[in-house]
């Protein structure tokens, strides 16, 4: 077999320079064959023979062989080290071009091909932004109207969408275009054919807006007649609509203006309605959806009153039972978003038992390290931005202390933060409720532990030592910063090259003096 495909190779290499028919057709079909039976080495020793630079000759219109090399391009770009050298031979420009043949098995062919070697390729994506690949598949997508071709289409054009720059392209085609017909033909059917075309046509309008060019094209200033028309899948009834509805609305989410403009226009509503409609059934994947284009809408501080006033918070909270940590995930992060600086809803949030004793609970998620890291911190935004007395209560209560004391040695500073300053609220304003739990929780080692530690951040350093002066005020707390060295590090962060920490570190020095 070895021999034979070496001599195959070599015998090629004479035949498609001078393109003796027979013998030409014969060689195509040995290296089928040997594709078929070790795809890999076959293709390592195509590579090795350099005969794929002479494929691009063998894909002209008028070649007759042109269906079977775009076979074996298909075959040996299955292996993703293939696909560079299928680009550097110079294949996508002569496959692009038969993309307008009207032989079937060409187009079969041309398509797997193309697929195949730009499949999961970030390079050969690049390559493709070069040619005017976009508009030919766009062109030729118009055409058709058999099911297998359009999917086959499909699938070359779901891998390139990933490129933005193909994005923008396709976008210019007026791919978008086609995508909201196929939607309006399908969206009635119960064929099998018809929804899953109305699935990959939905699914990759949400692809086309994961480009912020793109996005912003069809948003249009939010009179675009894509985005009133995406609008309209969200109250449909088709399960796959609303789904690409709510993502599509994520995703044009990504501004602060399209956020603002969306709320303005009642688009919250129209997502409360959706979440409604799935309370219980429990369809996972539209219920992420939809908190996930609300998380993002209550971003801009504009719109938080806003939604908060439109009963988000009470349309969300409706999913504190559900068992799925992706809904979990979006729900906390929709809660947090709204609730920042603002202080009236944080204390109503903060005083509902139910929520809280599900946070608590959530912040020990071992397996789903998200939900654990969203929900302490949305337990820490709720004693930040209410700092209020009986938020605290209500959380020492269903023994949420411990969960902000282990934030404060989380692995991101931007958490740690969070923890120590919300534990300097309860210092501040509950010491005596929190004493026991902070005990015990060995906050005071904690701290002694991030002081001395090279590595902690500076605003690090400077909430440690804020919260060590506020500890002060209880006894127990204060024997134990007593009998740990406290003074020793304290006085070495006095010639920090930090301005904050270096004087707030003096204070420290002081208070501990007069306090010992």
């Amino acid at each position: 077999m070895a021999d034979n495909l070496s001599d195959t190779l070599k015998k090629l290499k004479i035949t498609a320079v001078d393109k003796t028919e027979d013998s030409l057709e014969g060689c195509l079909d040995c290296l089928l064959q040997a594709l078929a039976q070790n795809n890999t080495e076959t293709s390592e020793k195509i590579q090795a023979s350099g005969i794929l630079q002479l494929f691009a000759s063998l894909l002209t219109p008028q070649s007759s062989c042109k269906a079977k090399v775009a076979n074996i391009i298909a075959e040996v770009a299955k292996n993703e080290f293939m696909r560079i050298p299928c680009v550097d031979a110079g294949l996508i420009s002569p496959l692009v071009q038969l993309l307008n043949s009207k032989d079937q098995e060409v187009l079969l062919q041309t398509g797997r091909a193309l697929g195949n070697i730009c499949y999961d390729s970030q390079s050969s994506k690049e390559q493709f932004a070069s040619t005017n690949i976009a508009e030919e598949l766009v062109k030729l997508f118009k055409k058709q109207i058999e099911h297998d071709k359009r999917e086959m289409i499909f699938e070359v054009l779901a891998p390139l969408a990933e490129n933005d720059a193909i994005k923008l392209q396709l976008v210019e085609a007026g791919l978008v275009e086609c995508l909201l017909e196929i939607v309006q033909q399908k969206v009635d059917s119960d064929k099998e054919d018809d929804i899953t075309e109305l699935k990959t046509g939905s699914d990759l309008m949400v692809l086309l807006l994961l480009g912020d060019e793109s996005m912003q094209k069809l948003f249009e200033g939010g009179k675009g007649s894509v985005f009133q028309r995406v609008l309209s899948w969200i109250p449909s009834n088709n399960h796959q609509l609303q789904l690409a509805g709510a993502l599509a609305i994520a995703n044009f989410a990504r501004n602060d203006g399209n956020c603002i403009h969306m709320v303005d226009n009642g688009i919250v509503e129209k997502l409360m309605d959706l979440l409604d409609r799935h309370v219980e059934d429990g369809n996972v994947t539209v219920q992420h959806a939809a908190l996930s284009a609300l998380r993002n809408l209550a971003i801009p501080v504009i719109n938080k009153a806003k939604m908060l006033s439109a009963g988000v918070t009470e349309a969300v909270l409706k999913f504190l039972k559900s068992e799925m940590p992706p809904v979990q995930f979006k729900l906390l992060g929709t809660l947090r978003m709204l609730i920042d600086a603002q202080a009236e809803a944080a204390e109503q949030l903060g005083k509902n038992v139910k929520l809280v004793e599900r946070l608590v609970e959530w912040c020990e998620a071992k397996d789903h390290a998200g939900v654990m890291g969203e929900s302490n911190r949305l337990l820490s935004a709720l004693i930040r931005h209410s700092k209020s007395k009986d938020v605290i209560k209500t959380i020492v209560q269903s023994g949420g202390i411990k969960h902000l004391v282990t934030m404060a040695t989380s692995e991101h500073v931007i958490m740690q933060n969070e923890a120590l300053v919300a534990l300097a609220l309860i210092a501040a304003l509950e010491l005596g409720t929190a004493e026991k739990d902070l005990e015990s929780a060995k906050l005071v080692q904690i701290l002694h532990r991030l002081l001395a530690d090279e590595r902690s951040a500076p605003e690090i350093k400077y909430n440690s030592m804020v919260l060590i002066c506020a500890l002060m005020g209880s006894e127990s707390l204060h024997k134990e910063v007593q009998d740990l060295a406290f003074l020793d590090v304290v006085s070495k962060l006095r010639s920090h090259e930090n301005k904050s920490v270096a004087q707030q570190a003096s204070l420290t020095e002081q208070r501990l003096t007069v306090e010992s």
